[in-house]
């Protein structure tokens, strides 16, 4: 449930469209439902904006499934990251109208039940084999109603490339870079825009990359400042994360000027 949906149901009550009854029906599994090895949060909404996200990675299928369908079952949108191909089988067989994107590792059963986010993010991935991480990041992204273009292999090893690219730089809202092996190509992005830049470390390197952690090292050391960095190879989180940047963008423009909110700030001294 989002906020959205309460508000029709609260409203509903109020014009006598729905008994009281039936209301506390549909409330009853709020804020969480309990199943057998889970505890499915169907009140994530209305905290966050965003439903509860399955991390299917250590799951068994049986248990994926079951959490899917709790969500599901409330209207909400459905997302399984780090599935593998057991969990995305039992995943899309119970619910057929999800989809399994085998390079994202992910599966979504869209309710539209999330609203469009106004704005743009541009995600930026350094090489091919940074490809994986970006699309789980793109899944994410277009899963919570962001609006995403694609920059791919803009590695700093070609510094031309993301250099070419400076319009959509300047005209993106929030930026995600992805990148392996040293990790050096957000820095270069965030020294050029003055956009909310996030970096994602991957694990992909040869032997002293240590499986992300000198990419993942040299972001949290990098030279430009304001640089946001998640977690190795967690395109998932930096897609949160800027989902989040813009829904929280979006609210303050809603906000009216200080002066409307506290009136006496405005009165001209006697």
């Amino acid at each position: 449930m989002n906020p959205d949906s309460l508000r029709q149901l609260l409203e509903r009550v109020r014009r006598g469209e729905l008994a009281v009854g039936e209301a506390m029906n549909r409330l009853r599994d709020l804020p969480f439902e309990t199943l057998t090895d889970a505890r499915v949060d169907h009140h994530r909404a209305l905290r966050r904006g965003f439903p509860e996200v399955i991390y299917g990675a250590g799951k068994t299928p049986e248990q994926a499934v079951a959490i899917a369908r709790a969500i599901a079952a409330q209207g909400q949108t459905v997302l399984v990251t780090r599935a593998t191909p057991a969990v995305a089988a039992a995943v899309t067989a119970a619910l057929p109208a999800a989809v399994f994107d085998p390079v994202a590792r992910t599966v979504v059963l869209r309710a539209g039940d999330v609203p469009a986010l106004p704005g743009k993010v541009l995600l930026v991935s350094a090489g091919t084999s940074d490809q994986p991480v970006a699309a789980e990041a793109q899944v994410t992204l277009e899963t919570l109603g962001c609006t995403v273009e694609r920059l791919t292999d803009v590695g700093v090893a070609g510094l031309h490339r993301v250099l070419s690219a400076s319009a959509e730089l300047r005209a993106a809202d929030v930026i995600i870079a992805v990148a392996g092996m040293e990790g050096a190509l957000p820095s270069v992005i965030a020294g050029l825009t003055d956009k909310p830049v996030i970096a994602i470390p991957t694990s992909f390197g040869y032997g002293a990359n240590f499986g992300g952690l000198a990419a993942l090292l040299g972001m949290l050391s990098g030279c430009a400042p304001g640089l946001t960095v998640v977690n190795i190879d967690n395109g998932f989180g930096a897609a949160y994360a800027a989902a989040t940047f813009l829904r929280a963008a979006t609210a303050l423009q809603a906000k009216p000027p200080a002066e409307a909110q506290h009136p006496a700030l405005s009165r001209p001294e006697r």
